[in-house]
């Protein structure tokens, strides 16, 4: 990192539910940048299973709970174009990670097109671990309303947020 240099990054998704892979992003990428704003996307063309608040207080717990935080963290929501989001929150950098081929294909577009808005923004792509290439937000939440267990792939605050939203019994 830059001497005196302060670095923003924005990590941003959906979060819907948070992962223990998008997790396990959040410390890494917490490691590279002073300060790191994990932004939940609004999209009103999708209908998320939680709403804004449950992300962001599901996304708080797990946070406050990580040991190990590399630095600043702030979450917050937001609506709109990424690039507009992060010039007002003042970051140089937008983080993302990847767990297939498939991933790189539609970011590495959506990196050309965040570039031709806003050159002065960077996008990092961090690489899933080995252990969180296969977990996704839309096959947990599959899993769980078929009654499966999801216990090994989000937190257990998460999974009972899962189980009373597919009113499962424990």
């Amino acid at each position: 990192m830059p001497q005196g240099k302060f670095i923003t990054g924005i990590y941003p998704g959906s979060f819907d539910p948070v992962t223990k892979g998008h997790l396990h992003l959040i410390r890494r990428a917490s490691r590279m940048v002073d300060k790191l704003i994990i932004a939940i996307a609004t999209n009103s063309r999708k209908t998320p299973l939680f709403t804004d608040y449950e992300r962001l207080e599901m996304l708080r717990i797990d946070i406050d709970n990580m040991l190990d935080k590399g630095c600043d963290i702030e979450i917050c929501s937001f609506d709109g174009l990424l690039v507009e989001f992060a010039r007002e929150v003042n970051s140089s950098c937008i983080i993302r990670g990847l767990r297939a081929v498939s991933d790189f294909e539609y970011e590495f577009q959506m990196t050309g097109m965040n570039a031709k808005l806003d050159p002065d923004i960077e996008t990092l792509f961090l690489m899933a671990a080995d252990k969180w290439q296969f977990v996704s937000s839309s096959f947990v939440k599959e899993i769980s309303s078929l009654g499966g267990e999801v216990d090994e792939f989000v937190t257990p605050q998460v999974a009972n947020k899962l189980n009373k939203k597919f009113k499962k019994c424990n």
